[in-house]
């Protein structure tokens, strides 16, 4: 598993094929919670299990391609 002590806020997350999935809003328990202001993200926070990256260096890469990431991805709920 990658280290996620490396993971910062505001770092850009990307799928395995180098697709922009969004970016971080911080870590979250064994979840990152991405910003809903993120182009990707259609307002929304969504989460992505910490078992999905693949490695941490100047970017999350994922292990997953981005396509996948999103349909994945959990949504925050509302209420």
């Amino acid at each position: 598993m990658a280290d996620t002590s490396r993971i910062q806020d505001h770092m850009e997350v990307v799928g395995s094929d180098g697709g922009h999935v969004g970016t971080v809003d911080h870590l979250d328990g064994q979840r990152i919670k991405l910003t809903k202001t993120d182009e990707a993200a259609g307002g929304q926070h969504h989460y992505i299990h910490i078992d999905s990256i693949a490695d941490v260096g100047e970017k999350v890469t994922l292990n997953r391609t981005a396509s996948e990431a999103k349909d994945e991805w959990g949504v925050e709920s509302v209420g």
